[in-house]
């Protein structure tokens, strides 16, 4: 028996977005697992804990109202970016629609800021969804990083990669690319101090 390479043995099936909704549709995947597609493959997402969801629900309450009639706010919801990727963003803001994106999901080019909240997930954020993000052009991509407590600020996006990562302390502002004129506290990003 001859040698064969890996590639010749098996080769790996990337789903499109439309199989992806299919699937759904057809109770392939089940209603309260909650799933997103990233380079064609439907990755499951890890439960959400306290910490996680108090971020979520602490950034909702800060940026709605700042940027209230400036963006839409879509929480958790598909972002769809190309035929291979729909993620589902901790927080996006996008830009707003009378229909509220009744017909389509929003894409890259409706996207103002996406927000990923990481407490365990830093190296799925910040390697794979930011190469999602920046090689569909999403223009600024921020994650809250709990653990670490800064916040990572991702602009310019450039051939899959983002050409300005900046890393952001307690005492900074920092204001997205979309509004300059709505600076907000980092610290108020992160939430209370660990202690």
């Amino acid at each position: 028996m001859g040698v064969f390479s890996m590639r010749e043995e098996a080769t790996k099936r990337l789903f499109t977005v439309y199989e992806y909704c299919k699937m759904t549709e057809v109770g392939i995947l089940q209603d309260g697992t909650r799933t997103e597609l990233i380079n064609g493959e439907i990755m499951e997402m890890r439960p959400i804990g306290a910490r996680h969801a108090s971020a979520v629900s602490r950034l909702t309450e800060l940026l709605v109202p700042a940027l209230k009639g400036k963006a839409q706010l879509r929480p958790r919801l598909p972002l769809r970016l190309n035929d291979y990727n729909e993620p589902e963003p901790d927080l996006c803001f996008v830009k707003p629609r009378r229909d509220h994106y009744g017909v389509k999901h929003p894409g890259s080019r409706d996207t103002l800021l996406a927000i990923e909240v990481s407490d365990r997930s830093l190296r799925y954020d910040g390697d794979v969804k930011s190469g999602v993000y920046a090689s569909s052009r999403v223009p600024e991509f921020w994650i809250v990083h709990l653990a670490g407590d800064v916040l990572l600020v991702f602009r310019e996006p450039s051939k899959g990669t983002y050409k300005t990562a900046l890393t952001l302390h307690r005492g900074e502002l920092v204001a997205a690319l979309a509004f300059p004129e709505i600076p907000i506290a980092v610290a108020d990003l992160l939430g209370p101090a660990a202690e």
